[in-house]
């Protein structure tokens, strides 16, 4: 790493650095208290493996931290220098000092694919945040589109835009939202995969810097990636608060990005809804910096608690539909088999996806589009999210009481909506803990799959989709799993049990 990508002011890291001592997140070792540049080194190592504070962010100077903390520089300067020798810090002279992660220790961060049907019944599979379909909705909504395929099967079947009945039933459910749209404000696609792919592809060449939250979704971080995009992230706020507004604020000045990708609606990894007043400030600050917002609304059907009055969505606060690109998709809201999502932006930018579309995948296919738009125009979609919401409120509370008596010091904010538990393994790698449990039967992705650059390295990600009987074997493994890693004795480990789901 030569160069940073963001910064972090010395008024900011004092506040991480306080808030981090308040939830006493830093224990002195062996009960002794630390020299005090030993603690800022270990404070400021902490803040960047949690993401907090981002990799390849430049750090103040030492005599501007030193100010801010109440402390000596020579306090500062020797926490520095403890940083650059486990490698948590780089410097060059005339360019100041910016994080990193140490060399020499890969980790992982690609998303983990789904194990095949065969594996299930001897791993518990926890690596992809997606359920079993809602039936009977799912042979309804098929059968419903077969009965209107002849017409269809009489043309030539390529639909770049999408089918006209289905741009129509989404433009009519934004409508509905609040947010008159359109259907040549569609574009239908290959799942909210290919919708960011679209975009991306028109957008963001390579080199183009890209702020993502951090964490971020595993799988379209390493899209952005493989697209030869420069991430830039923003650490999310504390305790499921949405996001930090001044982080972002500094990133889109400073950084400049061409686009910026945020999950406002029960965020994946961590569950957070940001709150509408953040959406707004978001969305005037990204059109001030000329940063294009992808706001991915994937996940905003699953609110599992009656009692959460949803925000408007991101694009509600662009009327002009100059700053706010909206991603969806049926995917988590239906079934992951159903691999159709979509598009929202203006007409415009529509007519330029759809004609970049001949150089990709030419189209989505015509049966899927037909089932989807099934659903819309009855009342299947509202009732399959009934059913969807009900199972993974279930889920969620029993993975949450499983957790909580076999993992008693994992740490975690139960999110109100959504498909994913953000945890923090109580000091242990998740790394370690992930290579473990697979050995044991319970796959799990590690935090560093969620962030730039190695951060989260005390973190996993559990997704509420299995039922109570298998939430507790799956915490049960777990919990044999962190023994293990605590003890160092992850060489041999039993074949994994088999269990009746």
């Amino acid at each position: 790493m030569s160069q940073w990508t963001s910064s972090v002011g010395a008024p900011q890291l004092a506040r991480l650095l306080g808030s981090q001592h308040a939830r006493d997140t830093v224990t002195p070792i062996g009960g002794r208290r630390s020299p005090a540049y030993r603690s800022l080194a270990d404070g400021i190592r902490l803040l960047v493996l949690e993401g907090r504070v981002p990799v390849a962010a430049r750090l103040p100077a030492e005599r501007e931290l030193a100010a801010a903390l109440s402390v000596s520089r020579t306090t500062v300067a020797a926490a520095y220098e403890a940083l650059r020798g486990e490698g948590f810090l780089e410097s060059r002279r005339g360019a100041g000092s910016w994080t990193a992660v140490p060399a020499g220790n890969p980790l992982p961060t690609r998303g983990l694919d789904p194990l095949p049907p065969e594996a299930v019944g001897s791993v518990i599979d926890l690596g992809c945040a997606a359920l079993t379909a809602p039936e009977p909705w799912l042979t309804r909504a098929f059968q419903g589109a077969l009965e209107e395929l002849p017409p269809y099967a009489h043309t030539h079947g390529d639909y770049p835009a999408g089918l006209p009945a289905l741009r129509q039933a989404l433009a009519d459910r934004y409508t509905a939202r609040g947010i008159p749209t359109m259907p040549e404000q569609i574009m239908v696609t290959t799942g909210a995969m290919g919708a960011v792919a679209a975009i991306c592809r028109l957008f963001a060449g390579r080199g183009e810097r890209v702020a993502v939250e951090s964490p971020s979704y595993a799988n379209v971080l390493q899209l952005m990636r493989e697209a030869g995009t420069r991430l830039v992230p923003v650490a999310m706020a504390d305790r499921l608060a949405g996001w930090d507004l001044p982080a972002w604020r500094q990133v889109l000045r400073d950084a400049a990005p061409r686009l910026a990708y945020v999950i406002a609606d029960f965020h994946n990894p961590t569950g957070a809804l940001a709150p509408e007043e953040q959406r707004r400030e978001l969305v005037e600050a990204a059109r001030a910096a000329g940063t294009l917002l992808i706001a991915d609304e994937t996940m905003s059907d699953l609110c599992l608690e009656p009692d959460v009055e949803l925000p408007r969505p991101v694009c509600a606060f662009d009327p002009a539909g100059s700053a706010v690109i909206t991603v969806g998709s049926a995917s988590k809201t239906f079934w992951a088999g159903l691999r159709i999502g979509w598009v929202r932006a203006a007409p415009d930018v529509i007519r330029s996806l759809v004609a970049a579309r001949a150089y990709a995948d030419l189209g989505t296919p015509v049966l899927e589009q037909l089932a989807v738009t099934w659903l819309l125009d009855t009342e299947g979609w509202d009732a399959s999210i009934d059913i969807r919401r009900t199972q993974t409120r279930e889920n969620r509370d029993a993975l949450v009481d499983a957790l909580g008596r076999h993992l008693p010091d994992w740490e975690f904010t139960v999110p109100k909506g959504g498909l994913t538990l953000w945890v923090r393994t109580g000091g242990l790698s998740g790394s370690r803990i992930a290579e473990a449990g697979e050995r044991l039967g319970v796959r799990v992705p590690s935090g560093p799959r969620f962030g730039v650059d190695g951060a989260f390295e005390g973190f996993v990600r559990l997704p509420f989709t299995v039922t109570g009987a298998v939430a507790e074997e799956a915490a049960t493994r777990l919990a044999e799993a962190a023994r293990l890693v605590a003890s160092g004795a992850t060489a041999a480990v039993e074949a994994p049990r088999t269990y009746v789901a």
